[in-house]
C-alpha cells in the first residue's frame, strides 16, 4: 500500500525533499508518494491544507518556510509538540498521534509536531567525525535557525556555547527565552556578544545566518579562529566557509544537515532508520 507524504511551503518548487525521501523509501523497501505542496502564505490556508491532507489518509508532512511557526501554533493549540519543537518554537515535521485517534480524537486534536533540524545538524557533524563532546562552540545568528540547534548541541555534550549576533539584545533575549523553555539550556552557561566582537579559538563555529546567500560577508574579527566551520546554508560557494578554510579549518555546508533532518522525519513517520551515508551517495 502506498504511503503519502508532502512538504508544504511557499515557494516550494525548489525543494529537494521528494528526491531525498524517495531515496529513503527505496532503502527501506517502502512504497511511498511524496510531493511538493504549495500553500498561500496565511495561517488559515496552511491549516486547511494540513487537515485535508491528513483527512485524506496522509501519513506525514514536512514544513518549510514560511510555515514552521504557523505549524508550531497549530500543534500548540490543537495537538502536541516534542521537546525540540517546544524549545525551537517551530515545527518542520507533522504526523498524527495514533493513540489519540484510536481514542476518538479528531485530526486537529491528534496533530503532533516535531523539529528535527537541530538534530539533523548534530547527526551530520558527528558523521563528519567532528567532536562535539566537550567542544567550545560559537553560533553566529540569533534567529530561528540558531534557536533550533542550541538544545541538540547542548544534549550532544558541548562544553561551552557563545552566541554572536549583529544585535546583542536579540542574542540575549534568545538565551533568556531558551533558558526558560528547557532545563538543559537553563543549566548550561551561554555567552553572548556582537558578531564583530567574537574572538578567540573555538573547536566549532556555526553560521546560522543566511548572509552567505547574498554578496554580503560577516564582520568577523581577525582574532577569531576554529578547527571546524559549518554553514547551515548550501547550494553555492559560501564566503564564511572560504574565510575559515583559508585559516586551515575543516569546513562543511548544510546539505548534510538537510539529509539528516529528513532522515529523522522519515524515521518518525515510518519507524525505519536510514543509513544517511548510503542515502547521500545515492543522491550525488
Amino acid at each position: 500500500m502506498t504511503q503519502n507524504f508532502i512538504v508544504i511551503g511557499n515557494p516550494i518548487d525548489h525543494s529537494k525533499s521528494p528526491e531525498i525521501h524517495h531515496v529513503f523509501a527505496a532503502q527501506a523497501g517502502l512504497d511511498i508518494h511524496y510531493q511538493r505542496q504549495y500553500c498561500p502564505n496565511d495561517a488559515a490556508s496552511f491549516t486547511a491544507v494540513v487537515e485535508a491532507f491528513f483527512h485524506g489518509g496522509g501519513v506525514g508532512a514536512n514544513v518549510t518556510v514560511p510555515f514552521k511557526q504557523v505549524a508550531y501554533d497549530c500543534c500548540l493549540a490543537r495537538g502536541g509538540l516534542s521537546e525540540h519543537a517546544k524549545v525551537a518554537g517551530a515545527v518542520n515535521t507533522l504526523l498524527l498521534n495514533k493513540d489519540l485517534l484510536k481514542e476518538g480524537s479528531s485530526v486537529k486534536e491528534a496533530l503532533y509536531g516535531d523539529n528535527t533540524d537541530g538534530q539533523g545538524l548534530v547527526k551530520h557533524i558527528i558523521s563528519l567525525g567532528w567532536p562535539l563532546n566537550g567542544a567550545q562552540v560559537a553560533i553566529i545568528g540569533a534567529g530561528g535557525a540558531a534557536r533550533g540547534v542550541i538544545l541538540p548541541l547542548i544534549q550532544a555534550g558541548i562544553a561551552q556555547l557563545t552566541l554572536a549576533n549583529r544585535t546583542l539584545s536579540k542574542a540575549e533575549m534568545l538565551i533568556t527565552e531558551l533558558s526558560a523553555a528547557s532545563l538543559d539550556i537553563h543549566h548550561h552557561a551561554i555567552n553572548s556578544c556582537t558578531t564583530d566582537k567574537l574572538t578567540g579559538q573555538f573547536d566549532l563555529i556555526i553560521n546560522a545566518t543566511s548572509i552567505g546567500l547574498s554578496d554580503n560577508t560577516l564582520p568577523l574579527a581577525d582574532e577569531v579562529n576554529c578547527h571546524y566551520a559549518y554553514d547551515m546554508m548550501y547550494g553555492r560557494d559560501l564566503p564564511f566557509l572560504q574565510h575559515f578554510a583559508g585559516r586551515g579549518a575543516q569546513t562543511s555546508d548544510g546539505y548534510g544537515m538537510l539529509i539528516g533532518q529528513a532522515a529523522l522525519s522519515f524515521e518518525r513517520w515510518t519507524g525505519h532508520t536510514i543509513d544517511v551515508n548510503q542515502a547521500t551517495l545515492a543522491l550525488e
